[in-house]
Protein backbone atom coordinates (compact mmCIF):
# COMPACT_ATOMS: atom_id res chain seq x y z
CA UNK A 1 0.00 0.00 0.00
CA UNK A 2 1.07 3.61 -0.63
CA UNK A 3 2.45 5.22 2.55
CA UNK A 4 0.26 7.91 4.04
CA UNK A 5 3.01 8.76 6.51
CA UNK A 6 6.68 7.99 6.00
CA UNK A 7 9.38 8.70 8.57
CA UNK A 8 12.84 8.65 7.01
CA UNK A 9 16.08 8.49 9.00
CA UNK A 10 14.72 10.77 11.73
CA UNK A 11 17.14 12.10 14.33
CA UNK A 12 15.79 14.02 17.33
CA UNK A 13 17.93 15.71 19.95
CA UNK A 14 17.37 17.70 23.12
CA UNK A 15 17.75 21.36 22.21
CA UNK A 16 18.67 20.30 18.68
CA UNK A 17 22.18 19.43 19.92
CA UNK A 18 23.92 16.57 18.05
CA UNK A 19 25.53 15.37 21.30
CA UNK A 20 22.09 14.84 22.90
CA UNK A 21 20.35 12.56 20.42
CA UNK A 22 17.34 10.67 21.79
CA UNK A 23 15.95 9.26 18.53
CA UNK A 24 18.65 7.95 16.21
CA UNK A 25 17.86 7.25 12.55
CA UNK A 26 14.27 5.99 12.92
CA UNK A 27 12.47 4.98 9.71
CA UNK A 28 9.03 3.45 9.19
CA UNK A 29 5.90 3.93 7.12
CA UNK A 30 2.16 3.93 7.87
CA UNK A 31 0.08 2.91 4.82
CA UNK A 32 -3.25 4.56 4.08
CA UNK A 33 -5.91 2.70 6.04
CA UNK A 34 -3.35 0.53 7.83
CA UNK A 35 -2.52 0.04 11.51
CA UNK A 36 1.11 0.18 12.65
CA UNK A 37 2.23 -0.41 16.25
CA UNK A 38 5.31 1.16 17.86
CA UNK A 39 6.48 -1.04 20.74
CA UNK A 40 9.35 -1.15 23.19
CA UNK A 41 10.13 -0.44 26.83
CA UNK A 42 9.68 2.98 28.39
CA UNK A 43 12.48 5.32 27.39
CA UNK A 44 13.01 3.84 23.92
CA UNK A 45 11.77 6.93 22.06
CA UNK A 46 8.29 5.84 20.96
CA UNK A 47 6.26 8.78 22.27
CA UNK A 48 8.74 11.48 21.29
CA UNK A 49 8.82 10.03 17.78
CA UNK A 50 5.03 10.20 17.58
CA UNK A 51 4.91 13.73 19.01
CA UNK A 52 7.45 14.86 16.43
CA UNK A 53 5.03 13.88 13.65
CA UNK A 54 2.82 16.76 14.78
CA UNK A 55 5.76 18.95 15.81
CA UNK A 56 4.59 18.90 19.42
CA UNK A 57 8.08 18.62 20.94
CA UNK A 58 9.58 21.91 22.10
CA UNK A 59 12.67 20.80 24.00
CA UNK A 60 13.42 17.93 21.61
CA UNK A 61 14.07 19.09 18.05
CA UNK A 62 14.74 17.31 14.75
CA UNK A 63 18.33 17.62 13.53
CA UNK A 64 17.97 15.54 10.35
CA UNK A 65 15.56 13.29 8.48
CA UNK A 66 12.11 13.68 6.99
CA UNK A 67 8.49 13.13 8.08
CA UNK A 68 6.48 12.86 4.89
CA UNK A 69 2.70 13.17 4.89
CA UNK A 70 1.56 12.16 1.41
CA UNK A 71 4.94 13.41 0.17
CA UNK A 72 4.86 16.73 2.09
CA UNK A 73 7.66 17.13 4.66
CA UNK A 74 6.01 18.12 7.96
CA UNK A 75 9.35 19.28 9.35
CA UNK A 76 9.41 22.06 6.73
CA UNK A 77 5.76 23.14 7.00
CA UNK A 78 4.81 26.69 7.91
CA UNK A 79 2.99 27.31 11.22
CA UNK A 80 -0.22 27.95 9.27
CA UNK A 81 0.06 24.65 7.41
CA UNK A 82 0.79 22.84 10.69
CA UNK A 83 -2.45 24.19 12.16
CA UNK A 84 -4.30 22.75 9.16
CA UNK A 85 -2.64 19.35 9.60
CA UNK A 86 -3.14 19.11 13.36
CA UNK A 87 -6.65 17.83 13.94
CA UNK A 88 -7.65 18.20 10.30
CA UNK A 89 -5.37 15.57 8.74
CA UNK A 90 -3.61 13.99 11.73
CA UNK A 91 -5.15 13.70 15.19
CA UNK A 92 -3.73 12.30 18.40
CA UNK A 93 -5.14 10.49 21.42
CA UNK A 94 -2.80 11.17 24.32
CA UNK A 95 -1.85 8.92 27.22
CA UNK A 96 -3.79 10.73 29.94
CA UNK A 97 -6.93 12.62 28.89
CA UNK A 98 -7.23 14.40 32.24
CA UNK A 99 -4.05 16.34 31.45
CA UNK A 100 -4.77 16.64 27.71
CA UNK A 101 -8.34 17.95 27.83
CA UNK A 102 -8.70 21.57 28.96
CA UNK A 103 -10.20 21.42 32.48
CA UNK A 104 -11.88 24.85 32.27
CA UNK A 105 -13.94 24.12 29.15
CA UNK A 106 -16.69 21.57 28.66
CA UNK A 107 -16.14 18.49 26.53
CA UNK A 108 -18.62 19.83 24.01
CA UNK A 109 -16.91 23.22 23.73
CA UNK A 110 -13.60 21.57 22.88
CA UNK A 111 -15.13 19.38 20.18
CA UNK A 112 -17.25 22.24 18.79
CA UNK A 113 -14.18 24.47 18.55
CA UNK A 114 -12.37 21.86 16.42
CA UNK A 115 -15.39 21.44 14.16
CA UNK A 116 -15.72 25.18 13.64
CA UNK A 117 -12.03 25.72 12.92
CA UNK A 118 -11.37 22.75 10.65
CA UNK A 119 -14.75 22.09 9.08
CA UNK A 120 -16.26 25.57 9.17
CA UNK A 121 -19.52 24.42 10.77
CA UNK A 122 -21.84 26.99 12.36
CA UNK A 123 -22.15 26.62 16.12
CA UNK A 124 -25.54 24.89 16.17
CA UNK A 125 -24.48 22.32 13.55
CA UNK A 126 -21.16 21.84 15.34
CA UNK A 127 -22.93 21.18 18.64
CA UNK A 128 -25.18 18.60 17.02
CA UNK A 129 -22.14 16.95 15.42
CA UNK A 130 -20.41 16.91 18.82
CA UNK A 131 -23.37 15.15 20.41
CA UNK A 132 -23.39 12.60 17.59
CA UNK A 133 -19.66 11.99 18.03
CA UNK A 134 -20.01 11.45 21.78
CA UNK A 135 -22.86 9.05 21.14
CA UNK A 136 -20.79 7.25 18.48
CA UNK A 137 -17.93 6.61 20.90
CA UNK A 138 -20.31 5.12 23.45
CA UNK A 139 -20.89 7.92 25.96
CA UNK A 140 -24.41 7.51 27.40
CA UNK A 141 -26.79 10.49 27.47
CA UNK A 142 -24.52 12.32 25.04
CA UNK A 143 -26.90 15.29 24.72
CA UNK A 144 -26.34 16.15 28.38
CA UNK A 145 -22.75 14.91 28.71
CA UNK A 146 -21.73 17.35 25.99
CA UNK A 147 -21.93 20.10 28.64
CA UNK A 148 -19.86 18.18 31.21
CA UNK A 149 -16.37 19.21 32.25
CA UNK A 150 -13.52 16.65 32.11
CA UNK A 151 -13.46 16.19 35.90
CA UNK A 152 -17.12 15.19 35.83
CA UNK A 153 -16.40 12.12 33.68
CA UNK A 154 -14.85 8.80 34.61
CA UNK A 155 -11.47 7.78 33.20
CA UNK A 156 -13.07 5.61 30.53
CA UNK A 157 -15.50 8.35 29.50
CA UNK A 158 -12.70 10.93 29.34
CA UNK A 159 -10.77 8.65 27.03
CA UNK A 160 -13.86 8.22 24.84
CA UNK A 161 -14.31 12.00 24.79
CA UNK A 162 -10.66 12.37 23.75
CA UNK A 163 -11.26 9.90 20.90
CA UNK A 164 -14.38 11.84 19.85
CA UNK A 165 -12.33 15.05 19.79
CA UNK A 166 -9.58 13.36 17.77
CA UNK A 167 -12.08 12.04 15.22
CA UNK A 168 -14.13 15.23 14.94
CA UNK A 169 -12.59 16.25 11.61
CA UNK A 170 -12.30 12.77 10.12
CA UNK A 171 -8.48 12.67 10.08
CA UNK A 172 -6.56 10.50 7.65
CA UNK A 173 -4.21 9.39 10.44
CA UNK A 174 -4.90 8.82 14.13
CA UNK A 175 -1.93 8.59 16.51
CA UNK A 176 -2.93 6.73 19.69
CA UNK A 177 -0.28 7.04 22.40
CA UNK A 178 -0.92 4.42 25.09
CA UNK A 179 -4.70 4.98 24.83
CA UNK A 180 -5.52 2.42 27.54
CA UNK A 181 -2.73 3.01 30.09
CA UNK A 182 -4.81 4.42 32.95
CA UNK A 183 -7.88 2.20 32.42
CA UNK A 184 -8.92 -1.09 33.95
CA UNK A 185 -8.82 -4.24 31.83
CA UNK A 186 -12.52 -4.25 30.91
CA UNK A 187 -12.47 -0.61 29.77
CA UNK A 188 -9.19 -1.21 27.91
CA UNK A 189 -10.86 -3.89 25.80
CA UNK A 190 -13.81 -1.58 25.08
CA UNK A 191 -11.52 1.28 23.98
CA UNK A 192 -9.48 -0.93 21.66
CA UNK A 193 -12.65 -2.43 20.17
CA UNK A 194 -13.96 1.12 19.65
CA UNK A 195 -10.74 2.22 17.93
CA UNK A 196 -10.81 -0.84 15.69
CA UNK A 197 -14.43 -0.24 14.70
CA UNK A 198 -13.87 3.46 14.02
CA UNK A 199 -10.70 2.75 12.03
CA UNK A 200 -12.60 0.41 9.76
CA UNK A 201 -15.63 2.69 9.50
CA UNK A 202 -13.66 5.81 8.61
CA UNK A 203 -10.91 4.02 6.68
CA UNK A 204 -8.24 5.98 8.54
CA UNK A 205 -4.69 4.89 9.27
CA UNK A 206 -3.63 4.36 12.90
CA UNK A 207 -0.21 4.60 14.54
CA UNK A 208 -0.60 3.06 17.99
CA UNK A 209 2.02 3.19 20.72
CA UNK A 210 1.60 0.58 23.43
CA UNK A 211 3.33 -1.73 25.88
CA UNK A 212 0.47 -4.22 25.62
CA UNK A 213 1.49 -6.83 23.06
CA UNK A 214 -1.96 -8.39 23.30
CA UNK A 215 -3.37 -5.19 21.80
CA UNK A 216 -0.71 -5.31 19.08
CA UNK A 217 -1.52 -8.88 18.06
CA UNK A 218 -5.23 -8.13 17.89
CA UNK A 219 -5.18 -4.70 16.25
CA UNK A 220 -2.00 -3.95 14.29
CA UNK A 221 -1.11 -4.98 10.73
CA UNK A 222 2.60 -4.45 11.28
CA UNK A 223 4.99 -3.74 14.15
CA UNK A 224 7.98 -1.45 14.60
CA UNK A 225 10.14 -2.42 17.57
CA UNK A 226 12.23 0.37 19.08
CA UNK A 227 15.09 0.07 21.55
CA UNK A 228 17.19 2.93 22.95
CA UNK A 229 16.11 5.36 20.23
CA UNK A 230 16.62 2.98 17.30
CA UNK A 231 14.40 0.65 15.27
CA UNK A 232 15.65 -2.91 15.81
CA UNK A 233 12.96 -4.84 13.93
CA UNK A 234 10.09 -4.19 11.50
CA UNK A 235 7.70 -6.88 10.29
CA UNK A 236 4.11 -7.90 9.74
CA UNK A 237 2.38 -8.64 13.05
CA UNK A 238 1.75 -12.35 12.40
CA UNK A 239 5.35 -12.92 11.33
CA UNK A 240 6.71 -11.00 14.31
CA UNK A 241 4.72 -13.01 16.83
CA UNK A 242 5.35 -16.39 15.21
CA UNK A 243 9.12 -15.96 14.76
CA UNK A 244 10.84 -12.87 16.22
CA UNK A 245 14.25 -12.37 14.63
CA UNK A 246 15.83 -9.82 16.98
CA UNK A 247 16.78 -10.94 20.51
CA UNK A 248 15.03 -7.92 22.02
CA UNK A 249 11.78 -8.72 20.23
CA UNK A 250 12.07 -12.30 21.40
CA UNK A 251 12.50 -11.22 25.02
CA UNK A 252 9.53 -8.84 24.80
CA UNK A 253 7.31 -11.66 23.53
CA UNK A 254 8.65 -14.07 26.16
CA UNK A 255 7.48 -11.65 28.88
CA UNK A 256 3.82 -12.11 27.90
CA UNK A 257 2.08 -14.20 30.62
CA UNK A 258 1.06 -17.62 29.22
CA UNK A 259 -2.65 -18.41 29.17
CA UNK A 260 -2.33 -22.22 29.05
CA UNK A 261 -0.35 -22.78 32.25
CA UNK A 262 0.47 -21.26 35.64
CA UNK A 263 3.89 -19.74 36.21
CA UNK A 264 5.47 -18.69 39.49
CA UNK A 265 7.56 -15.92 37.93
CA UNK A 266 7.12 -13.97 34.70
CA UNK A 267 9.98 -13.67 32.22
CA UNK A 268 11.92 -10.42 32.40
CA UNK A 269 14.75 -8.76 30.48
CA UNK A 270 17.76 -8.25 32.76
CA UNK A 271 19.14 -4.73 33.02
CA UNK A 272 17.56 -1.46 31.89
CA UNK A 273 17.34 0.71 28.78
CA UNK A 274 20.55 2.79 28.62
CA UNK A 275 20.47 6.53 29.12
CA UNK A 276 20.88 8.70 26.00
CA UNK A 277 24.01 10.10 27.67
CA UNK A 278 25.59 6.67 28.25
CA UNK A 279 24.90 4.54 25.18
CA UNK A 280 27.07 1.43 24.96
CA UNK A 281 29.42 0.92 22.04
CA UNK A 282 28.23 -1.39 19.29
CA UNK A 283 24.70 -2.78 19.50
CA UNK A 284 22.76 -0.92 22.18
CA UNK A 285 21.04 -4.12 23.31
CA UNK A 286 24.31 -6.09 23.59
CA UNK A 287 24.79 -5.59 27.38
CA UNK A 288 21.41 -7.29 27.97
CA UNK A 289 21.59 -9.89 25.18
CA UNK A 290 22.42 -13.56 25.70
CA UNK A 291 23.51 -13.86 22.04
CA UNK A 292 26.01 -10.97 22.08
CA UNK A 293 29.63 -11.57 21.08
CA UNK A 294 32.65 -9.38 20.42
CA UNK A 295 31.25 -7.98 17.17
CA UNK A 296 28.00 -6.98 18.90
CA UNK A 297 29.92 -5.02 21.55
CA UNK A 298 32.18 -3.34 18.99
CA UNK A 299 29.97 -2.45 15.99
CA UNK A 300 26.42 -1.14 15.67
CA UNK A 301 24.40 -3.36 13.29
CA UNK A 302 22.51 -1.66 10.43
CA UNK A 303 18.79 -2.21 9.90
CA UNK A 304 18.73 -4.61 6.96
CA UNK A 305 16.20 -6.70 5.04
CA UNK A 306 16.61 -10.34 6.16
CA UNK A 307 13.52 -11.75 4.44
CA UNK A 308 10.48 -10.47 2.57
CA UNK A 309 8.78 -7.79 4.67
CA UNK A 310 11.23 -8.13 7.57
CA UNK A 311 14.01 -5.72 8.58
CA UNK A 312 16.30 -6.46 11.52
CA UNK A 313 19.23 -4.63 13.11
CA UNK A 314 21.20 -7.55 14.51
CA UNK A 315 24.49 -9.29 13.69
CA UNK A 316 22.93 -12.66 14.55
CA UNK A 317 19.21 -12.45 13.69
CA UNK A 318 18.81 -16.21 13.26
CA UNK A 319 19.36 -16.71 16.99
CA UNK A 320 16.58 -14.35 18.01
CA UNK A 321 13.72 -16.81 18.18
CA UNK A 322 15.22 -18.98 20.90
Amino acid sequence: MTPLLEVRDLHLAIGGRPDRVVVDGVSFAVPAGGVVALVGESGCGKTVTALSVLRLTDAIQPISGEILLEGEDILRCSPRRLREIRGGVISMVFQEPMTSLNPVFTIGFQIIEALQIHRGLPRRAARQAAVELLDRVGIPAASSRVDAYPHQLSGGMRQRAMIALALACRPKLLIADEPTTALDVTIQAQIIRLLRDLQREFGMAVLIITHDLGIVSDFADSVVVMYAGKVVERAATAAMFSAPRHPYTGRLLASIPPVDRDVERLETIPGTVPSPWAMPAGCRFAPRCAHADGMCHAMSPPLERVETGRDVACWHPSGAAS
